[in-house]
C-alpha cells in the first residue's frame, strides 16, 4: 500500500529523511502482531493502559498548540484534535480494558513506564521550547504514523469476524481517524509556510526539524517495545 502525506509534503520530507526510524515504528513487531493476531493479549493490554496515559498527555500537547498560536483556524484544529483525542480515541482504550476487568479509575491510575515519560515529556519539551512549527513536527509521528499502520493493516491483515484486533485496526483506518489526518496535515503545512515559508527543506531550521522526527519515530518504536513486555518483566 502506497504511503500517503495526508496533504503535508513537509510530512512526507520528513519521512523520507527518516525512513529508518519511520520504518522501523511503523512496521515494528508489535504491529505485526496486531495485524496478524499474534499479539499475545496481556501486551496488548499492557500497551493500551500506557496508551492511555500517553493520549492525557498528547491532548496536553494539542492544548499547548492553541496556546503557541495567535491564529483563530489554527486554534480551532488544534482544539478539535485535543477534543477528538481525549474524547474518540481514549474510548476505545476504556472500552476494551472494561471489558477485562480494568475500570477507567484503574486506568487513570496507571503509572508511567520510563518509555511513556520520555516520549510524553520530549513532545512537551519540544513545544514548551520551540514555536508551534516545532510542535507539530514533534506530534506528527504519533498523528500520521497510526492513521499510516491503521489504513495498512486493513487494507492487507484480512480482517475476518473474531479478529483479536480488528477494533483497533478499524478505529485507525477508519474515516474518523483518517480525516483528523488530513485536519494535521493542512494544519502543519499552513503553520510551516506561515513560519518559514513553502521550502522548508531549504530552510536552515530544516535539520532541526529532521532531528525533532526522528527522535519522535525512535521513541514511538521503544513505546511498541515496552507493550511486548510481559508482566513479569520479561520480552513476551
Amino acid at each position: 500500500m502506497q504511503a500517503q502525506d495526508y496533504g503535508s509534503p513537509l510530512f512526507g520530507a520528513l519521512r523520507g529523511c527518516c525512513g529508518k526510524a519511520w520504518q522501523a515504528y511503523v512496521d515494528h513487531p508489535f504491529v505485526v502482531g496486531l495485524g496478524d493476531g499474534s499479539l499475545r493479549r496481556e501486551c496488548y493490554l499492557r500497551y493500551l493502559r500506557q496508551d492511555y496515559v500517553y493520549l492525557i498527555h498528547f491532548t496536553r500537547a494539542w492544548a499547548l498548540a492553541v496556546a503557541k498560536s495567535d491564529r483563530i483556524a489554527e486554534m480551532r484544529a488544534a482544539a478539535a484534535i485535543a477534543l477528538a483525542s481525549i474524547d474518540e480515541e481514549m474510548r476505545l482504550h476504556v472500552a476494551t480494558c472494561a471489558a477485562e476487568g480494568i475500570d477507567e479509575e484503574a486506568l487513570a491510575a496507571t503509572v508511567e513506564e520510563p518509555e511513556t515519560l520520555a516520549y510524553t515529556r520530549f513532545i512537551i519539551d519540544a513545544g514548551v521550547r520551540g514555536d508551534l512549527l516545532d510542535l507539530l513536527v514533534a506530534l506528527a509521528p504519533c498523528a500520521f504514523g497510526y492513521g499510516e499502520i491503521g489504513a495498512r493493516l486493513a487494507a492487507t491483515a484480512r480482517l475476518p469476524a473474531g479478529h483479536p484486533y480488528g477494533e483497533w485496526i478499524a478505529s485507525y483506518a477508519g474515516p474518523g481517524y483518517q480525516d483528523l489526518c488530513r485536519t494535521v496535515g493542512t494544519l502543519m503545512e499552513g503553520v510551516a509556510a506561515r513560519l518559514i515559508g513553502r521550502d522548508v527543506p531549504s530552510s536552515p531550521r530544516w535539520p532541526d526539524l529532521v532531528r525533532t522526527f526522528d527522535a519522535a519515530c525512535r521513541l514511538e518504536a521503544d513505546f511498541w517495545g515496552m507493550g511486548l513486555r510481559a508482566e513479569d518483566g520479561r520480552e513476551a
